[in-house]
């Protein structure tokens, strides 16, 4: 895997390519997407058409767009879909039609407390149309005519998702999940989409002990759907991530499963507290992004989201201003190396039984001293084999003999690894 600083350039650039593109619930802009994460890690690709029902929803129609604007009274475009994607309320039905402005205002949307910034906003299950612009833009617009166009298309088709699967040595899943329907937004949720990305080409060059299933769907909708089309085998998802606002200068920020103490909770705040960096862990609440579809009572998956600053945290989230010179290199490869640090955790968590339980072994006759010779944390490698066949009784795990202990992760499971290797404990 190329270096942190590489990755975090080579994920930013992702982020630069897919900004452009128009996506939604449904649509080519999904598909042109997953098309682009498609060249750098393969993916099966979905095609749920339009009526299907999946748990308590119905796939919409499908939503396409080819071009949107406002022209004044010589044929200048005041607002121009070509400019940027946010210009038009997302699932707009098409109009033609020439307007006063007086009558127009009622389908603008801005921000007045940040005049120079376009909002996000969008309509998916009921039938309008808007266009988005800066407040100043709509400030200097003088009253009079106006041609209004929104060539769009809201007719049966598809939702789209994708999924990649990086195997592992047993068939239960983690699974890591991001949603691709926004559209220019470069840290909701490009960001995440392109974490996600080189995260799975970062397991792909490893022999992982879980199946690692990446999904990239639109949000809620097309996370029900995944759920809907898998119901039959969900007892295999043991654990998962949701990514999202992933690129921003904040601190990292993680939401509990709704469990609270499912296993990737614990072992993404042991990371999290282990690597000093800055962060917080929040509980769960059902609303946010897909964790609270993963998390329903039904499911009641352990399934978690990571991000920096969370949705609605920062005044740039659904504005113009989320940019691609709002998330940088070195934010998006600081999230993947947590998200890497954590599934190595989770990956080598078992739960041993001491084979020689009664008082403790001789471990200088087996050479276990031996192997320790020169390490400048012998003492550490040391304590760690001790604490390890101490709570090997196959009710603890490996992350509870760090937690309890004090020590590195890393220096607990190289104990294990040398105590299996001589015999002394057994998975």
């Amino acid at each position: 895997m190329a270096p942190m600083t590489s990755a975090g350039e080579e994920m930013h650039a992702l982020v630069e390519r897919l900004y452009p593109l128009c996506r939604s619930i449904t649509g080519d802009g999904v598909r042109a997407t997953l098309d682009i994460v498609g060249e750098y890690v393969p993916l099966r690709v979905h095609e749920v058409p339009t009526g299907t029902q999946v748990l308590d929803w119905t796939v919409p129609q499908e939503w396409n767009i080819r071009d949107a604007y406002i022209a004044d009274a010589t044929g200048h475009r005041v607002v121009d879909f070509a400019a940027s994607s946010l210009h038009v309320l997302g699932y707009s039905v098409p109009v033609s039609a020439t307007m006063p402005l007086a009558e127009l205002r009622a389908h603008l949307h801005t921000l007045p407390d940040h005049p120079a910034w376009v909002p996000y906003r969008t309509s998916y299950y009921k039938p309008e149309w808007g266009f988005c612009l800066a407040q100043e833009t709509l400030d200097a617009l003088p009253d009079g005519e106006y041609e209004v166009r929104i060539d769009s298309t809201l007719a049966d088709g598809h939702l789209t998702y994708a999924e990649h699967v990086v195997p592992g040595q047993v068939a239960d899943e983690v699974i890591v999940s991001c949603h691709v329907c926004h559209p220019s937004l470069a840290n909701d949720n490009l960001a995440g989409i392109a974490v996600a990305t080189f995260l799975a080409r970062a397991l792909a060059e490893q022999t992982p002990y879980y199946t690692y299933r990446f999904i990239y769907a639109p949000g809620t909708i097309g996370a029900i759907t995944w759920l809907a089309r898998n119901a039959e085998r969900i007892d295999r998802v043991k654990h998962g991530l949701v990514l999202a606002c992933a690129g921003d200068p904040g601190r990292l920020t993680y939401k509990q499963s709704r469990r609270g103490d499912a296993e990737i909770d614990r072992v993404i705040r042991h990371v999290l507290a282990a690597s000093e960096r800055p962060h917080h862990v929040s509980e769960f609440t059902p609303y946010g992004y897909d964790e609270r579809q993963y998390c329903s009572p039904g499911f009641n998956l352990g399934v978690g989201s990571l991000s920096r600053t969370p949705y609605a945290g920062y005044p740039e989230y659904h504005t113009s201003a989320d940019n691609p010179d709002f998330v940088s290199p070195e934010a998006m490869a600081d999230t993947l190396a947590v998200c890497r640090e954590a599934f190595a955790v989770l990956d080598r968590n078992r739960q041993y039984t001491n084979l020689s339980p009664y008082g403790e072994p001789q471990l200088g006759r087996r050479g276990l001293y031996d192997a320790l010779g020169g390490r400048s944390d012998t003492k550490q490698a040391q304590m760690a084999m001790l604490w390890v066949l101490n709570l090997s009784d196959g009710e603890h795990s490996l992350l509870d003999v760090a937690e309890r202990s004090g020590l590195p992760f890393d220096t607990v499971a190289v104990a294990a690894g040398a105590l299996r290797g001589a015999g002394l404990i057994k998975a």
